[in-house]
């Protein structure tokens, strides 16, 4: 990456600089994220930074007022997440400014990202395109709506099964994610579903934010689904628990609406240069991403 330390900019009265992401410390990026009530713990600054590239804007005392971050899953396809603008400048142009900055530092990646209700108008500024709505469900797991669900088949994943693991979320997320599903299995639970010694779903859970998120959650019917997911829920029974789905008024967000995980937001899943690359899109006989990893990994 080249150093954006060399870049600088006058907005309203501050002189801001962008640094690279690498280079500050995790409290500051916990401060900016708590500033805008994001629940991310330091551990999550942590795991992002190891898995991905980014910029932040610092004022004229270094103190962070900005971030953006993408991480470059292949060498055509990025997620873009973290986009974090100080609420004192979010009028003055600091998030256009990052954005630009990410999307010139990828390349001719095609990029996706999700936009907050805040951000949308920006990210269609600068040409991203709408694809879908993604429902953020969240609260304190409902362990009984877990025991009503057959689980034959369904048996916790081991890290033998991790290449298994990886290849069912390349074809259901378009690209292959090796780093960040070798990174999510070291520190997650996970259950798989096995049909005729085939990895045909599964569904990872782990510590993030106010308590733990499941996610990717990897299936081909609302059925496989519900079932990989259960043991997260049966397991976190009276605990928070969060899930990030597109699934819209289907079984699977029935189960989660039972298993105590209300709608709580949404936000928009938006992409760039799509159409150019054809990556990070599933092929019609693939299984189905039911939840993301988080809004900023996709």
């Amino acid at each position: 990456m080249n150093d954006p330390s060399v870049e600088s900019r006058a907005v309203d009265v501050f002189e801001m600089r962008l640094a690279d992401i690498a280079s500050v410390d995790v409290a500051q990026l916990l401060a900016l994220s708590v500033s805008v009530r994001w629940p991310h713990r330091a551990e999550d600054w942590q795991l992002m930074r190891s898995l991905g590239r980014g910029f932040v804007a610092l004022d004229e005392i270094g103190r962070i007022c900005g971030s953006a971050m993408w991480f470059p899953y292949t060498e055509s396809f990025a997620a873009v997440g973290m986009v974090i603008t100080s609420p004192r400048l979010q009028a003055l142009g600091t998030g256009n400014w990052l954005m630009t900055r990410v999307i010139a530092a990828c390349g001719q990646r095609s990029l996706r990202l999700n936009a907050t209700h805040a951000a949308y108008r920006l990210y269609r500024s600068l040409d991203f395109k709408r694809e879908k709505t993604l429902y953020q469900c969240q609260g304190h797991a409902n362990g009984a709506a877990a025991a009503a669900v057959d689980a034959d088949g369904v048996r916790p994943l081991s890290e033998r099964e991790r290449s298994l693991v990886i290849a069912t979320d390349a074809r259901a997320y378009g690209v292959p994610r090796t780093e960040l599903i070798t990174a999510l299995m070291q520190q997650s639970t996970g259950y798989g579903l096995h049909r005729s010694g085939r990895l045909v779903a599964f569904a990872l859970c782990r510590r993030f934010g106010r308590g733990h998120v499941i996610g990717p959650v990897v299936a081909s019917s609302d059925a496989d689904a519900i079932a990989v997911v259960a043991p997260h829920v049966a397991a976190h029974a009276r605990q928070f628990l969060r899930i990030d789905t597109h699934s819209e008024g289907d079984a699977f967000r029935a189960f989660i609406a039972a298993a105590g995980l209300a709608l709580h937001d949404t936000v928009t899943t938006m992409s760039l240069r799509s159409d150019v690359n054809g990556t990070g899109r599933r092929a019609a006989d693939a299984p189905r991403s039911y939840a993301v990893v988080s809004q900023a990994f996709g």
